[in-house]
């Protein structure tokens, strides 16, 4: 055997495992450079409340704050379908390391994924959530596609009937920064105490009414460790609990 060779050899396979593993750092911090768990974001008053209070943000805070308009869709909870079984049930897990990993035993499941986000906060015991994605990117928080899963296995879906309209011409604003969301429901004693809040998205939500066309705006889901979820919408900063549904300001 060639020592030399194979020494060669092996040099360069570490080098190239270094640059991979190098490169996979660099993607993961990217996709965490807008948001931070760096509490300086919140105000000293806020800080202070938390700390008397006993509440903890487990969650990144999100530091964008993109221009976006509100949307109108046509939505029924009273019209949706019936589940329908799969032909062949897909090998599951309870908990996926992932979204990527769940997506991949669900590929072929129905043809328009691509157009859902999984919403892990949202899974039930036996039904994984996706929500479908308003502008590709952000979840409509009050339509979901359920996957029905048992004993390992996931043999149904029941896909939503919806239907978002075209935004073209319509007004795009800034919406508020998730912190300053956040400072809301602290100082204004929307959260409990001793309560832990472990997830926060930006995306479309809206109170449901008695009719098909619907009205969503952007807005910041805080979702407590209770499993409760409380809204900020992301324009005039109003709180939206599903218990209520109604603003409070």
């Amino acid at each position: 055997m060639d020592w030399s060779r194979a020494k060669n050899v092996l040099i360069y396979a570490f080098l190239l495992l270094n640059l991979v593993l190098g490169y996979q750092l660099w993607i993961d911090y990217r996709e965490q450079a807008g948001s931070s768990l760096d509490f300086t974001s919140l105000s000293e008053s806020t800080q202070q409340i938390m700390e008397k209070n006993g509440i903890q943000v487990q969650s990144p805070i999100p530091s964008e704050t993109p221009q976006l308009p509100k949307i109108n869709y046509i939505y029924s909870a009273e019209l949706q379908k019936e589940p329908v079984e799969l032909e062949e049930p897909v090998d599951t897990k309870l908990i996926y390391a992932d979204e990527k990993e769940l997506r991949s035993a669900l590929e072929g499941a129905i043809p328009d994924l691509a157009n859902y986000r999984h919403d892990q906060p949202s899974d039930q015991e036996h039904v994984f959530v996706f929500r479908p994605l308003v502008l590709k990117e952000w979840p409509l928080f009050n339509v979901e596609l359920e996957f029905i899963h048992e004993s390992q296995k996931i043999h149904a879906y029941r896909e939503p009937v919806f239907e978002i309209l075209p935004t073209d011409g319509a007004e795009e604003q800034k919406v508020l920064p998730a912190s300053k969301a956040l400072e809301t429901l602290i100082e204004r004693n929307f959260i409990p105490r001793d309560t832990a809040v472990r997830d926060i998205q930006l995306g479309y939500y809206g109170q449901l009414f008695n009719t098909e066309d619907q009205l969503a705006a952007p807005t910041w889901r805080f979702t407590l460790d209770n499993g409760e979820m409380i809204y900020v919408q992301g324009i005039s900063g109003d709180v939206l609990t599903p218990k209520s549904d109604t603003a409070k300001e």
